[in-house]
């Protein structure tokens, strides 16, 4: 037998930790001296002491590793515990990501503010296009919830489209609706010549013309919109303009990388307030 410090050792844990797992009962010493109190492990406890440690650092607590333990998990339910954590903690980390990207994004719009001109904004009649859709709830309308749910809808839908041999004739438009609940319903479009049928597994629909768009053309990833979009809000607000609804966007060059992509970005707004005369 080992020395609680020799089994310390053999299993890469700390003696405090030992006595802790003997004290909550999930690792009993297998030998106590009754004289001196000395605890004594055998190599064989490396199997249970292996399993306490693993189920730990998946982010269960010591009652419920007991339990866990009490069940017997064989080797493949543990792979399959693991595989499970990864894909939270992988999930997790993407999350995060993508809220530091946001507060980049934001930074970099403060520093922008300003310098965007009014040129650059164009308002214009957008006609009726025919569109090829799917639609999914995103938990709001910022950047950090509405990625995950775009992408694979697009991703989803091309395949629909390409199975269905419809032919794809213009570039992606996505639209959005709120919600009440502060949700937003994303729609992923594609145009094309496609016409609703029986059993399809996209919806067919004509997206309204809009009488008047301003408009305003982003470059790089939509994640780092926020510039835009703010030049748009001041530009309608100095022209006297109100904004209806959420912006479409139009995906005029969408390579692989985010950061070379074109979109137009489309506010209806209604026309400018006629200015009243003083008297």
């Amino acid at each position: 037998m080992f020395s609680i410090g020799e089994f310390a050792r053999l299993g890469l844990v700390s003696v405090r930790m030992l006595r802790h797992y003997d004290a909550v009962g999930l690792l009993r010493p297998a030998y106590v001296d009754p004289v001196t109190g000395y605890r004594s492990y055998q190599a064989a406890q490396l199997s249970r002491l292996n399993r306490i440690v693993a189920i730990k650092d998946l982010g269960f607590t010591l009652e419920q590793v007991r339990a866990i333990l009490d069940e017997k998990v064989g080797t493949e339910e543990l792979h399959g515990m693991v595989r499970l954590r990864r894909a939270q903690i992988e999930a997790r980390i993407s999350a995060d990501l993508a809220r530091l990207r946001g507060v980049e994004a934001r930074l970099r719009a403060i520093e922008t503010e300003g310098h965007m001109g009014a040129a650059e904004v164009v308002v214009k009649k957008v006609p009726r296009v025919r569109v090829a859709e799917l639609a999914a709830r995103a938990k709001s309308y910022e950047p950090e919830d509405i990625t995950p749910v775009i992408g694979p809808l697009y991703d989803e839908l091309c395949s629909r489209l390409d199975v269905a041999g419809v032919a794809v004739t213009g570039p992606g438009i996505a639209y959005y609706e709120a919600r009440e609940d502060g949700s937003v319903l994303v729609h992923a479009a594609m145009q094309g010549s496609a016409e609703p049928r029986p059993g399809q597994d996209f919806l067919v629909t004509d997206l309204p013309a809009l009488e008047h768009a301003a408009t305003v053309i982003h470059h790089g990833s939509m994640d780092e919109a926020g510039g835009s979009f703010q030049a748009l809000a001041h530009w309608i607000e100095a022209h006297g303009h109100r904004g209806c609804g959420l912006a479409r966007e139009v995906y005029l060059h969408s390579p692989e990388n985010r950061d070379d992509w074109v979109t137009e970005l489309q506010m209806e707004v209604s026309p400018p307030e006629p200015v009243t005369p003083r008297p």
